[in-house]
């Protein structure tokens, strides 16, 4: 597997979805990755993955057989028009409806859609609005 660029500092490096249908995930991933103009990375016979999601088989060599439980992961979003194309890919390609696109009251400006993917996963696209563009950078010492 390659890298297309190795970034640091993050909270969360990679997530690893174990899935029972493959084929089924990667029409769901491809086509709301692409709603988020975001590209696929790679795959292989029993995995594909895009930046930090990694996706494979349960006959993966890192699955080990088992597959993960539910998860939320919520993709960011450019603008509320990506949000909404993100939510008709998903339903679009597999997934089922978790909540329109719309406003939520998490804080000023956040507007967001949910679908679940095959496995039951709400995979999220979210876009915070010109309220919460960028935050102050925090330094915390231990």
């Amino acid at each position: 597997m390659e890298t297309m660029q190795l970034h640091r500092g993050r909270l969360i490096d990679h997530i690893h979805l174990v899935v029972r249908d493959l084929p089924a995930s990667k029409r769901f991933y491809q086509a709301v990755l692409h709603a988020l103009q975001l590209p696929m990375g790679g795959e292989g016979d029993d995995y594909f993955w895009a930046d930090e999601l990694f996706v494979s088989s349960a006959q993966s060599e890192s699955a080990q057989g088992h597959l993960t439980g539910r998860h939320h992961l919520a993709f960011q979003a450019q603008d509320e028009a990506m949000v909404k194309a993100f939510h008709e890919a998903a339903i679009a390609h597999g997934g089922k409806d978790n909540g329109a696109h719309g406003p939520r009251n998490y804080h000023p400006g956040y507007y967001a859609a949910f679908a679940l993917d095959p496995d039951g996963n709400n995979i999220e696209a979210v876009y915070h609005g010109p309220a919460r563009r960028s935050a102050p950078s925090v330094q915390v010492d231990f």
